[in-house]
Order: structure tokens, then sequence, then C-alpha cells
């Protein structure tokens, strides 16, 4: 069977990104147009996969059992448009560790859901916000897709930017382009 699959950043992509970290629940704030959009990629057959960095793990601003907690409350939001997130794979570890593979724009996180659902990632599209997301996706073989929200509209100035066709205002409309292709 041949499965369809997007991989999303979390942070800046499906909610605010607060330029420090989502330590609680309450501070988890979508997108607008962003549940909607992952509902948009259920209902087309795909199943949507998260890759997070979350140093804030690390750093013991909050826990992994913490984080949980804002990931289940992400859940309960996206039940409200019939949207479901069928994987997240995130990396606890800080800038200070020397030995990580899965912080992005290392591959770790995407290998991770490679295994857990047992697919190649390749050629899929991966939807971030920052150019560590970028990197992460074409060191892995994935299509980069960028999105201006978060901090999209600093990435699409950088080096490694994808090309203009594949940046977006916000992850609705680089839904809209995958839901096309």
């Amino acid at each position: 069977m041949n499965k369809k699959i997007v991989v999303l950043d979390r942070d800046g992509v499906i909610n605010v990104d607060l330029m420090s970290y989502v330590t609680a629940p309450e501070d988890f704030k979508p997108i607008e147009g962003s549940l909607e959009a992952i509902s948009k990629l259920n209902k087309s057959g795909y199943l949507v996969a998260i890759a997070t960095n979350q140093a804030c793990i690390n750093k013991g601003i909050i826990s992994h059992k913490e984080l949980l907690g804002i990931h289940n409350f992400m859940s309960k939001l996206l039940e409200q448009y019939n949207g479901k997130i069928d994987y997240i794979s995130y990396c606890p570890h800080d800038y200070s560790t020397e030995v990580c593979s899965c912080r992005k724009p290392e591959t770790g996180l995407l290998k991770n859901i490679e295994s857990h659902f047992d697919i190649s990632l390749k050629e899929c599209f991966f939807v971030g916000d920052k150019e560590t997301d970028v990197q992460a996706a074409i060191n892995h073989g994935c299509v980069p897709l960028l999105v201006e929200t978060g901090y999209g509209s600093k990435a699409m100035k950088a080096k490694n930017r994808p090309p203009i066709n594949n940046c977006f205002q916000d992850l609705a409309a680089a839904v809209d382009y995958i839901i096309s292709k």
C-alpha cells in the first residue's frame, strides 16, 4: 500500500511561535486556518506527522509529560475540525548537546517517522518555517515547503530557501498546493 504522508514542523507552522517556548496547553494558539488545513490533509488521504525541536525539555523548562499534555490539547482542538496528527516525533535536546542526530537540521526525527510508519519519506512534503526545517527536508530527500508564518519571513531571505513556488503565506496555502499535486 502506498501511503501518502506530509511532515509538519509545529511552532510557527501549526501554532503561533511565541519566540520562546509553548510550556502549557493554554500557550498553544493555533495559527488561523492551520487546524482546518490539517483536517483537509486527513480528508485527502494523507497521514500527518510532526517533526519538532523542543529544547525546552533539555533545558528543564518543561517535562516530557508536560509536552504530551500540550500535544493532547492540540489533538483535542483538531478533533473539532475532524482532523488528527498521526504521529509526533520530537527532539528534546538543546544546542549544547554534543551528540544529537535528531535536532533539525539533522534527520533523526524524519528517520523516526519512517520507522514508525514503515515507509520512506523520500519525496514527501515537509512544511516548515525555519531554515533548519528546509535543511532537514533537503538532507533527507523530502520536498521542502516554507511558510511565512513564525520565523518564515526571516527564512525567506536565507540562502537555503526553497524555490519561490515552494513558499507560501501559511499552512493553509501550502496544503492547497500539496493537495493539487
